[in-house]
């Protein structure tokens, strides 16, 4: 019984995630200046991020949180490198 209360809470979780998702890719492609969609793919990422760490916690595998923490990782330095590149116009200096 616990078991599957657990299960339906992953699956709505990672629904939630999912819309989430949704929701970030819109504000992408429909932002109105370049913060915004910054700001948009940084959350898209977390989104994406958290989705995989639900898959790992429900399939029990490891693999999916080493690839939410390369994931982490590299959306931390996209963001660094957008924000600069819209700040400064050049992101090598």
């Amino acid at each position: 019984m616990m078991a599957s209360v657990i299960d339906w809470i992953y699956l709505a979780a990672q629904l939630f995630l999912g819309f989430a998702m949704l929701a970030g890719c819109w504000r992408l492609f429909r932002g109105p200046r370049a913060q915004d969609r910054i700001l948009a793919l940084d959350s898209v990422y977390l989104s994406a991020m958290l989705l995989l760490v639900t898959f790992g916690m429900r399939s029990g595998t490891l693999i999916y949180f080493e690839i939410a923490l390369v994931l982490g990782a590299l959306s931390f330095v996209s963001t660094l490198a957008l924000a600069k590149f819209v700040m400064r116009g050049e992101v090598i200096e």
